[in-house]
């Protein structure tokens, strides 16, 4: 190889080695101070309220409260509302389980037709109705058990 091809790569390494460093410069100055926010006044960047509609009423005897009945969290009580419930051990999860074999996100109580109904979110280790393990969406009333793990879960009125 030539003198001058010698030098081209040379060089040419060189501006790619100052490249990674100048990145993982900015990477460690982004961790370390955060973002760049704009100039903006606290009045441009508060959300405007937005006005809740009202949720429909209930059917009479139609459960209210998601319950853990046996388990780690036993004792624990989720109101339940019109919106779907996430159960698992994520702290993103509405009702959030400290058990070692319930995953990330297990399970969904969702509300359909004036009913509760349960379904599994491809968990490991499968969720439960009673006896029977569940393969899609099940009804469930109130008192029935919802095993997830070693957590078991009732909704009551």
């Amino acid at each position: 190889m030539s003198e001058l091809t010698l030098t081209i790569i040379k060089l040419g390494f060189l501006a790619v080695l100052w490249l990674f460093v100048l990145s993982a410069v900015s990477v460690i100055r982004s961790d370390l101070f955060g973002a760049r926010v704009s100039g903006s006044t606290k009045a441009e960047r508060a959300p405007k309220p937005v006005k809740q509609p009202r949720p429909p009423k209930r059917k009479r005897g139609e459960p209210t409260t998601a319950v853990v009945t046996q388990g780690a969290s036993a004792g624990l009580q989720v109101p339940l509302g019109d919106a779907p419930l996430v159960i698992g051990r994520g702290a993103e999860c509405e009702l959030a389980i400290d058990d070692e074999y319930v995953s990330t996100r297990h399970a969904v109580l969702r509300p359909q037709s004036g009913a509760w109904y349960v379904e599994d979110l491809g968990s490991t280790n499968g969720t439960f109705v009673g006896e029977s393990r569940i393969q899609g969406p099940t009804a469930i009333g109130s008192g029935v058990p919802v095993r997830i793990g070693k957590t078991i879960i009732e909704l009551y009125k």
